[in-house]
């Protein structure tokens, strides 16, 4: 007996959304705890990409914020 099962994308990204975002959060603190100077971002790095996109919608005011409940569900 096997039937396929559609899987709703959106249902499965909001599912998985707040487990990466944890365990990117962590990852990220894990490595910062275990040596702070070897983090630095280089011009060809997405996350410089961003970070540089973010520093300009900063500037132009387009930033909304949000909570640290909203953002990692704490």
């Amino acid at each position: 007996m096997s039937q396929a099962e559609n899987i709703n994308t959106k249902k499965l990204a909001n599912t998985l959304e707040p487990m990466i975002r944890r365990v990117i959060r962590e990852e990220l603190l894990r490595v910062l705890k275990k040596d702070a100077d070897i983090f630095q971002l280089t011009p060809e790095m997405p996350l410089y990409e961003d970070m540089e996109e973010i520093s300009q919608r900063k500037a132009r005011d387009q930033i909304n914020l949000h909570s640290n409940e909203e953002v990692w569900g704490e």
